[in-house]
């Protein structure tokens, strides 16, 4: 089925060193700043990633002082990036690399896959761009890019992997056709259109040109669940607002917001804010309680000292402004 020798190992290689975007990441081997951007970069944008890379560095600056910190402040210095269960895995993580490796990263495969939040692919990433291994990535862009290249849109990650291994033990670059091979499918064979005529690879590309070029994707049809939640605020002139902190199950665990009912009815008024999860929607409807609070959770005057959800710092900030 596959002809792996039109691996096109020297077009792509030199297609990506002359427009790979200058990224900081890319200035380091270090193992600690490669796993944070890995996990950072995963479901969510480089522009957004930018700024808080360097921010992450400037309060963990070693993985002793991540491991030391309380998961508050990790979830804290996350806050904004989402899928916050990355951040619990980093902090669990980093207390792993401190009492199981005595501080130093591990430069086995085997010791980075076993640490919590890291799959085969962030794996097979640190590995080879840390420690030169010959270790494939297949992440969303790789696995499209590998499918366009063979015209294969229902091959399984089995086959997938099978086929990075093979590109990359031909390569004999492992760090940089992993780089190359995740900055082709982040530029020009993005999941909604594939720009062809200026990719290195389209003459030996099994899917160039084609209708089918528009059509593999690796995202399903995404059902979606509406919630409808009401925020009880109990707030008091001198003591600030009371916070809850979110089970460690179920949505947004471990962060902090008001008391929340939920409500098996949509109400007739509209909600003060709409967020977006991948799965669910969940509509906001803020209640000014006058009663006391509830007997678990705390008084909090400023906001900036826990990590709350986006949606609940945007209901609020709507709140404010009504």
């Amino acid at each position: 089925m596959i002809n792996l020798s039109s691996v096109p190992c020297k077009a792509l290689l030199q297609w990506y060193q002359e427009n790979l975007r200058d990224l900081p990441w890319r200035h380091t081997t270090d193992a600690y700043h490669i796993w944070i951007s890995e996990i950072m970069l995963q479901q969510t944008q480089v522009k957004t990633v930018l700024p808080r890379y360097k921010q992450w560095f400037q309060q963990f600056p070693s993985i002793q002082q991540l491991a030391d910190s309380p998961l508050d402040d990790v979830l804290k210095a996350w806050e904004g990036l989402g899928y916050y269960r990355r951040a619990r895995f980093i902090h669990a993580a980093s207390q792993q690399i401190m009492n199981k490796y005595h501080g130093v990263f591990p430069k086995q495969f085997e010791g980075i896959l076993s640490l919590p939040g890291i799959g085969p692919s962030t794996a097979g990433a640190i590995a080879s761009f840390c420690f030169a291994m010959n270790t494939p990535v297949l992440d969303g862009n790789v696995k499209r890019v590998l499918k366009r290249w063979h015209n294969q849109a229902e091959i399984g990650d089995k086959q997938l992997w099978a086929l990075a291994q093979a590109a990359i033990d031909i390569s004999k670059k492992p760090a940089l056709w992993n780089q190359a091979m995740m900055e082709l499918g982040a530029t020009l064979c993005q999941s909604h259109s594939a720009q062809c005529t200026a990719c290195p690879v389209s003459t030996t590309c099994k899917a160039a040109f084609l209708t089918l070029n528009k059509n593999i994707s690796n995202k399903k049809k995404v059902v979606i669940k509406d919630l409808f939640w009401q925020i009880n605020l109990h707030i008091h002139p001198e003591k600030g607002i009371w916070l809850q902190q979110r089970p460690e199950d179920g949505i947004w665990p471990g962060l902090w917001t008001p008391p929340i009912i939920e409500l098996s009815h949509q109400p007739k008024k509209i909600p003060c804010h709409t967020h977006r999860l991948t799965h669910r929607r969940i509509h906001l409807y803020a209640k000014k309680c006058h009663s006391s609070p509830p007997s678990e959770g705390r008084w909090v005057q400023q906001l900036s000292q826990l990590a709350l959800p986006t949606g609940i710092h945007r209901a609020l900030a709507k709140q404010r402004t009504a």
